[in-house]
């Protein structure tokens, strides 16, 4: 009577990888979307309809201006993971490790500098003054009103800033939820944050590398050149 051989334990599932956070523009996305359509809707009607090299003409219009809308509103992301981040931008893609990144610096526009100096702009997180304004207001308003409360709740007595201290305590409406901020400036604080925890990780190390969009490129400037030879010519 033969002993049963040894089973060899199953293999274990592969553990999932974290999933990159993914940031970009909707109000760029859906510009880009409109123009599109309208583009398209003209440049066809132009082809149908058209005489004489207008057909033509049309046809090397779409091919410069599609690829260049669809680069400048649909194209832009910023892509964070663990280890790297990957700015996808019109016209290149930059994919930065974070133990490459110095800072992350918010002006007019929000920017990624590297540690050699380099200086990568993020397009689809792009810097609203006007959410930034809206976001001010609002934050004024809300210490406006808190030190109101205070002031009510230091006339009323020990009595009522007790039992607001309790309502406090079971959610609600007095708990600060922190200070108002714009969208893209709390992207920006979640970068930060993400940077600061793994610059320093030894996965997060390697080198900047850039690649231009020959995708987007290439009918850009094969649209632009016929452009330009039927209206020589024509």
């Amino acid at each position: 009577m033969t002993s049963p051989e040894p089973q060899s334990p199953a293999p274990q599932p592969p553990e999932p990888e974290s999933k990159d956070r993914v940031y970009r523009s909707v109000p760029a996305i859906a510009g880009g979307v409109l123009l599109l359509a309208i583009t398209g809707w003209l440049g066809i009607d132009a082809v149908i309809s058209g005489e004489g090299r207008t057909p033509w003409l049309a046809l090397a219009v779409l091919l410069l201006v599609v690829p260049l809308v669809a680069a400048f509103t649909l194209r832009p992301a910023v892509y964070a993971g663990d280890d790297r981040l990957r700015i996808r931008n019109p016209f290149r893609l930059v994919v930065v490790p974070w133990g490459q990144v110095a800072s992350l610096r918010s002006s007019y526009s929000n920017e990624v500098l590297t540690e050699s100096g380099a200086k990568y702009q993020l397009w689809a997180v792009p810097v609203s003054l006007r959410a930034r304004k809206k976001a001010a207001r609002r934050e004024m308003r809300a210490t406006a009103q808190a030190r109101r409360e205070m002031g009510r709740d230091e006339g009323r007595g020990s009595a009522l800033g007790m039992r607001a201290g309790l309502d406090g305590g079971l959610g609600g409406d007095s708990v600060s939820e922190g200070p108002a901020r714009a969208e893209t400036d709390r992207i920006m604080d979640e970068l930060r944050g993400l940077r600061e925890a793994r610059h320093q990780a030894e996965s997060a190390r390697g080198e900047v590398t850039v690649r231009w969009a020959y995708e987007v490129l290439a009918p850009a400037v094969a649209g632009a050149v016929l452009v330009l030879i039927l209206v020589v010519v024509g």
